[in-house]
C-alpha cells in the first residue's frame, strides 16, 4: 500500500474500525465441516425439484415484496408469534442486530450480555460507536445474577442480548433469572432463540407481557443457513421504529420463496432437528467417555468440550489433518480456554470426528 493510500485510510475510516479483524471463516474445501452449527442434511431430491419448480416462477426482473407480507404470515403461524405481536425480517439474526443496535444507538448507550456468547453483539456495537459491557458467566456458565443486576444498575443498558441457548457454551439460562433480567432491564431485552429447533423451550410465549421483550430467530439452524433469513417478533411500538433503520426490498425474491417452501414443508425440517437431538446426545455421551476430554450437555447442535493436559490448538490441527474442521475457541481465553466446539453432523461424520479426535489426543 502507498504511504498516499495509507495516509487516507487513516485519516478516513475511524480508528476503532481499523483496529478490528474481520469476521473470520475457515477455508473448508475438502474437509468434514463441523465447525459453524449447519444442518448437515439436504432434503430429498423430490422435494428439492419441487422447490426449484416454485422458483421457476419468481420474477427476478421485479423488486421483492418489500414487506414479505405472505411470509411474515407463514413464519407468524410456523413459530406460534402471540397475536398482537409484530414481526420484521432480516438478512439473517446479523443484520438484525444491526437494525436494533442504529436505532437505539446514543453516544454512550450501552449494549450488555453475558461473556462468552454470540460476538455479533460484541463486534456490531463498535460498529455503531455502542459500548459493550459483557459480565462474565458463573463457572458452570450460568448467569451470574449478583454481578449482572448489578452491571445493569450500573451502566443501564440500552439493550440486553441474552443468546438463549447460548452460543458457544450450548446452555439455556434459567428461566427465573431471565425473567427478573426483564423485570429489572431499564431498556431492550433480545432473547436470541437461534437454536429454538434444538432447545425445548422458548420466550416466544411472553411476548406482550413484559413491554420490554423482543424474541429473534433464525431458520439458520434449522437447515436453511443459505437463505440467510432471521425473524424479529414484539410489540408493535418497537417493530415499527426499527422498520425505519431496516433498508427496502432486504429480504430477496428467491429467498421469500424458498423460505415459504421450506415452512411448507416444515415437518421435514422437524425431523431433521429430532435426529440431530438423538446424535447431539449420543456423541455427548461418547465425548464424556473419552479420557482427557471435559464436554458439556448442550440444547443446540453443537457440543462445547475442553481437551485437558494437551494443547487445544494441537488437537485441533490435529483433527483438520485427518480431515475434521470444528472451531477452536481457546484463543479467547478465560472460560473458553482449552475449548473447542463441533457441530453435530450425521452418524458417518460424528463417527470420523471421534476418530481423529482420538488419534489427535
Amino acid at each position: 500500500m502507498s504511504n498516499s493510500i495509507r495516509e487516507k485510510v487513516e485519516k478516513w475510516i475511524r480508528p476503532e474500525i481499523r483496529a478490528l479483524k474481520a469476521y473470520h471463516v475457515p477455508d473448508a474445501a475438502g474437509l468434514i465441516k463441523l465447525d459453524a452449527m449447519e444442518n448437515p442434511y439436504t432434503w430429498p431430491e423430490a422435494v428439492k425439484q419441487a422447490w426449484l419448480a416454485k422458483l421457476h416462477d419468481v420474477a427476478i426482473n421485479r423488486y421483492p415484496d418489500p414487506d414479505a407480507r405472505r411470509l411474515r404470515e407463514r413464519l407468524r403461524a410456523a413459530f406460534g408469534v402471540p397475536a398482537g405481536m409484530e414481526l420484521i425480517l432480516g438478512n439473517g439474526s446479523d443484520e438484525l442486530i444491526q437494525i436494533i443496535l442504529m436505532s437505539v444507538s446514543k453516544p454512550d448507550a450501552v449494549v450488555l450480555a453475558p461473556t462468552p456468547t454470540f460476538v455479533m453483539y460484541e463486534m456490531i456495537a463498535g460498529f455503531v460507536r455502542m459500548h459493550f459491557v459483557g459480565v462474565p458467566l458463573a463457572q458452570d456458565f450460568s448467569l451470574d445474577m449478583p454481578a449482572t443486576l448489578k452491571a445493569i444498575e450500573t451502566h443501564r443498558p440500552a439493550v440486553i442480548f441474552l443468546a438463549y441457548p447460548n452460543n458457544p457454551t450450548g446452555n439455556l439460562f434459567s428461566r427465573a433469572d431471565v425473567e427478573r433480567i426483564l423485570d429489572k432491564a431499564p431498556g431492550l431485552v433480545v432473547l436470541d432463540e437461534a437454536y429454538h429447533a434444538f432447545a425445548g423451550d422458548s420466550f416466544m410465549d411472553r411476548l406482550g407481557r413484559h413491554d420490554n421483550l423482543l424474541v429473534m430467530r433464525t431458520l439458520s439452524k434449522q437447515g436453511l443457513a443459505g437463505l440467510r433469513l432471521g425473524l424479529l417478533a414484539g410489540p408493535a411500538a418497537w417493530l415499527v421504529e426499527f422498520n425505519k433503520v431496516r433498508l427496502p426490498y432486504n429480504i430477496s425474491s428467491l429467498t421469500q420463496a424458498s423460505a415459504e417452501f421450506a415452512l411448507a414443508h416444515l415437518s421435514l425440517l422437524d425431523e431433521q432437528a429430532a435426529r440431530l437431538r438423538q446424535d447431539r446426545d449420543k456423541l455427548l455421551q461418547s465425548l464424556a467417555g473419552m479420557r482427557g476430554v471435559r464436554a458439556w450437555p448442550s440444547r443446540t447442535n453443537f457440543i462445547l468440550f475442553r481437551v485437558e493436559n494437551r494443547d487445544a490448538g494441537e488437537v485441533f490441527a490435529g483433527l483438520r489433518e485427518r480431515g475434521v474442521l470444528i472451531k477452536n475457541l481457546d484463543s479467547a481465553g478465560g472460560a473458553l480456554a482449552g475449548c473447542l466446539r463441533v457441530t453435530i453432523g450425521t452418524p458417518e461424520e460424528n463417527a470420523a470426528f471421534l476418530r481423529a479426535l482420538e488419534a489427535a489426543l
